[in-house]
């Protein structure tokens, strides 16, 4: 038995470690309740147009009615041959819309588009409504915003520069088939759109110096549509598109009044129902109606009056215009935004 002394342990034992912590993950959101409401917005958002449509049909439902009753005793030929230019009429601002960019568009969705975009132009004054389904298409087909949106700035420019170039080419090609003297406004009314062009523009220089805010974003776009405008004219196939384009769609728009009237009876040659044409849209065009309906109508009707067709005929001829560029394809060019929104290209 040893008589040393017993030594204890040379300090205190060390704590056992603790024990982690469990970490805590937060159970995941369900995603059933977040889907659904996702998928109700995009049917809500599909629906709308259809539900703007039927309480703009319900509205002006006599209009329709009218125009209906009267193209029953039109010639169904002649009538083919309208709805044959309004289809034309989509590949046109087809064509223009593609002559604003330098990136090749899918054909027929930009054909689709600009059909669907038809449709909304008639709900939405200014083509506010075309321009905003030509924009989420344009970005959906991955054109940032600046350039998408220079795009339908120089598409806005370049079409009223391409209709007045089309009207001096009738006064210079035709000047005795055209009677001028009671075609020319007063000048009062020559005042008009001046006032209010200068308006607009002293309007926005107004804005853009107090709201200091929007100073870089305007200069930023003025560059980005300048810088476009110039790279897109030293594409010869962008300038045909785009001026051609633009100077074909108020012929075309002529050319379906043209049948129409045809249709009941109108003897006016092409020459002058489409003079009439350009010379009514120019001088009310910039009337903020939707699609142009109302003053671009009753200012049709004054310039057929003008040439001798009574005002009964050149009412029904401008109702039966609209029944085919309007009503008509109103319900399915929702029906193919809808289906637009649906795949996700708007």
């Amino acid at each position: 038995m040893s008589l040393l002394p017993l030594e204890g342990p040379p300090g205190p034992l060390p704590a056992p470690a603790p024990a982690p912590l469990p970490i805590s993950v937060p159970a995941p959101a369900p995603a059933g309740p977040r889907r659904s409401l996702t998928r109700l917005t995009r049917r809500l958002l599909t629906l709308l147009p259809v539900l703007l449509i039927g309480t703009w049909a319900a509205l002006d439902g006599r209009a329709l009615y009218d125009g209906t009753a009267r193209l029953t005793t039109a010639d169904p030929g002649w009538l083919l041959i309208g709805l044959f230019y309004t289809c034309l009429g989509w590949v046109s601002a087809s064509v223009v819309r593609q002559g604003a960019l330098p990136e090749r568009l899918p054909s027929g969705l930009l054909v689709a588009s600009q059909f669907a975009a038809g449709a909304a132009n008639h709900v939405l004054p200014a083509s506010l409504g075309a321009h905003a389904v030509t924009l989420r298409f344009l970005q959906g087909q991955g054109i940032p915003l600046g350039r998408a949106t220079a795009s339908l700035a120089l598409y806005a420019l370049v079409r009223p520069i391409a209709k007045t170039l089309v009207l001096i080419g009738f006064l210079v090609a035709l000047p005795g088939l055209l009677r001028l003297g009671e075609l020319v406004p007063d000048r009062r009314m020559l005042f008009l759109p001046l006032v209010a062009a200068g308006l607009g523009i002293a309007g926005t220089l107004l804005v853009l110096t107090l709201v200091r805010p929007l100073r870089r974003p305007a200069v930023t776009f003025v560059r980005t549509a300048l810088t476009d405008a110039r790279r897109l004219h030293t594409m010869p196939s962008r300038v045909l598109a785009l001026w051609g384009g633009a100077a074909a769609a108020p012929l075309l728009q002529a050319s379906v009044i043209h049948a129409v009237g045809a249709s009941l009876g109108v003897t006016l040659s092409w020459a002058q129902v489409a003079f009439a044409y350009l010379a009514a849209s120019s001088a009310v065009g910039s009337v903020p109606a939707p699609g142009g309906i109302g003053p671009v109508d009753a200012a049709m009707v004054f310039t057929l009056a003008v040439y001798g067709v009574p005002v009964s005929l050149g009412t029904a001829t401008l109702i039966g215009y609209r029944v085919l560029t309007v009503w008509l394809p109103l319900l399915p060019g929702v029906l193919c935004m809808s289906a637009l929104v649906h795949r996700k290209a708007l």
